[in-house]
């Protein structure tokens, strides 16, 4: 790993930190749970209209269109152009709300 700096005190470095957002993917054949994986300080809009291929996805679970699971695994790249559609999933929208 390199680091640089410039005369201000910034510092440059060639890793990437990203954040993993619990996210839904519908794919042209598959729904996919998982955690995208997004640039710092960046929207999840921004990770999908870079010009990579593929998306990681951390711990993903991969579903056919009856809902069973017929993956799942540590990472999975997606290719961009079979995605349809992606959610964010709010953890507090995933607890029962009975009171």
């Amino acid at each position: 790993m390199t680091i640089e700096y410039d005369d201000k005190g910034k510092f440059f470095t060639d890793v990437v930190t990203k954040t993993a957002i619990p996210s839904i993917l519908q794919t042209t054949a598959h729904l996919i749970r998982g955690k995208l994986h997004v640039r710092q300080g960046e929207r999840l809009k921004s990770e999908l209209e870079n010009g990579e291929n593929f998306v990681a996805i951390t711990d993903a679970t991969v579903y056919d269109h009856a809902g069973q699971a017929v993956f799942s695994g540590p990472f999975l790249a997606v290719r961009r152009d079979q995605i349809v559609w992606v959610m964010p999933v709010d953890q507090d929208a995933n607890r029962d709300t009975e009171g």
